[in-house]
């Protein structure tokens, strides 16, 4: 695989898997713009945008020479996957995703993550914690199935767990300059 092509990157995977981790730690060694999807997509108070205002603004992203964009919004998957030149699909064990979550809940309660934008404090939701119980079980087979047709044309990585993480960027970073 040749990381130096890599100038559109996406990170997609279930809530708590460690998609705005992985896209910070990827872009210290492939130096591309962080695009959060959560601080493009939330709207204070946690209100949602418009259907197709949401598609235009991924539209928009997307067209950007360079990014590593992490998040997974399926119903704007296709829109990035015709830019992306690399996608990498964190696929983690629900009880990962739950214990990673319910951790990061606890951490931020009543505050504003670092990967969300203003006015979208912590809080626990259990409609949030149902879609990642379900999100392997519903979500995760529909991904692999996207990520199948376009793995001719998009590099794929599938990482799942901390271990694979942890050996990936081992490798990038020695196929890489820093």
């Amino acid at each position: 695989m040749d990381y130096t092509g890599w100038n559109r990157v996406m990170v997609i995977g279930c809530c708590g898997a460690g998609k705005s981790t992985f896209a910070g730690r990827l872009a210290q060694i492939i130096p591309l713009p962080i695009i959060h999807l959560d601080q493009e997509y939330w709207q204070p108070d946690w209100n949602e945008p418009e259907k197709e205002v949401w598609h235009e603004k991924v539209r928009q992203l997307s067209l950007q020479e360079k990014w590593i964009m992490d998040g997974n919004y399926g119903s704007s998957l296709d829109i990035r996957l015709q830019k992306a030149d690399a996608i990498v699909f964190l696929d983690y064990a629900t009880m990962s995703c739950i214990y990673r979550v319910s951790k990061r809940i606890w951490k931020y309660k009543g505050t504003v993550r670092p990967d969300m934008p203003e006015g979208c404090r912590e809080r626990w939701d259990w409609n949030f914690m149902h879609y990642v119980a379900v999100f392997n079980l519903i979500r995760r087979p529909s991904i692999l199935k996207i990520l199948n047709t376009y793995k001719d044309n998009v590099d794929t990585v599938i990482l799942k767990n901390d271990g694979e993480v942890s050996a990936f960027f081992e490798k990038i970073s020695q196929f890489l300059p820093t």
